[in-house]
């Protein structure tokens, strides 16, 4: 029988009221003076404490081990889903305003963002540049360019899926929401899937296990993304970026020939100052495929 991962570094967890919302919070250590706060954001349909097996293997620094926190995004995990049948993406830049503000008041924060949660903190550091004393993006493309044309065609697909009812598929156990998420990463070991899946779900009274993600998060956004927009916010940033790729990953195959990596590399060429790296044997999620070498390279950017 395969074990749960132990992991090595103990996380506490609290909450914190955010624009309405009580935000979940993990977080490992306390924080040192003279020493930036760690911010770590999720992806989509994931979860902060996702970034267990990353912190683990991220070596201690000259005052000690790092103070991280890793939220849940709204409506994900243990954070609070607002009353709504939608979800937006200026939210969870709103979000991360006010979450930096009460973290870390005073100083810059070093900032992680992986995919979804990758976008949202390149747009944040465009804006808030001075918030940001090192930026890092895991995998956060960005999304195809909407030519204006396509705008009414998106708003109408938005508005027939507010007469849908949303719903995710509950599991009979927590072994099934492992053994879903080891069919959604083949590369997962069995054991950290089975710690994920504790963090991902929850037992209803039914006795069923549920992911604790908003259904209303598989709805569209109507709102258009433009190209130019990113392009305009990225050249803003002033924090040196750190790029990470999955060698793996397959972004023109993602987007059906709508989205390619070569266009994502000119939007990424705007950015003043961007240093790459690409993980081998690696997926889009690498903070759980190749933990230790997203570490090392953490660790080397930071430093």
């Amino acid at each position: 029988m395969t074990l749960p991962y132990a992991a090595r570094r103990a996380a506490h967890h609290h909450l914190l009221p955010v624009r309405g919302l009580r935000y979940h919070i993990t977080q490992w250590g306390d924080p040192v003076p003279g020493q930036p706060l760690l911010v770590m954001m999720h992806g989509y349909m994931d979860v902060g404490a996702s970034f267990q097996f990353v912190v683990d293997q991220l070596a201690d620094g000259t005052h000690g081990p790092r103070c991280i926190v890793a939220p849940d995004w709204r409506g994900f995990g243990r954070t609070q889903s607002p009353p709504t049948d939608s979800f937006w993406f200026a939210d969870y830049v709103g979000d991360l305003d006010a979450l930096i503000d009460a973290l870390s008041p005073g100083a810059p924060v070093d900032l992680v963002g992986h995919s979804m949660g990758g976008n949202v903190v390149m747009t944040y550091a465009g804006v808030r540049p001075h918030r940001v004393r090192r930026l890092v993006n895991l995998e956060g493309f960005g999304l195809p360019d909407l030519p204006a044309a396509e705008a009414p065609k998106r708003l109408i697909t938005w508005l027939d899926e507010l007469k849908v009812p949303q719903q995710l598929k509950p599991y009979a156990s927590l072994t099934d929401v492992a053994q879903r998420l080891c069919k959604n990463n083949p590369r997962l070991p069995t054991d950290k899937a089975l710690w994920l899946a504790a963090h991902w779900a929850q037992a209803g009274a039914d006795g069923q296990w549920r992911l604790l993600a908003d259904a209303a998060h598989k709805r569209i956004n109507p709102v258009p993304y433009r190209a130019a927009d990113a392009i305009a916010t990225w050249s803003a940033i002033t924090a040196p970026l750190l790029w990470v790729q999955a060698r793996d990953s397959r972004v023109d195959a993602h987007w059906g020939g709508r989205y390619s990596q070569a266009e994502f590399q000119a939007r990424l060429a705007h950015v003043p100052d961007v240093r790459q790296v690409q993980l081998d044997n690696a997926g889009h999620m690498l903070h759980h495929d190749q933990p230790a070498a997203l570490a090392a390279a953490l660790t080397a950017f930071f430093d």
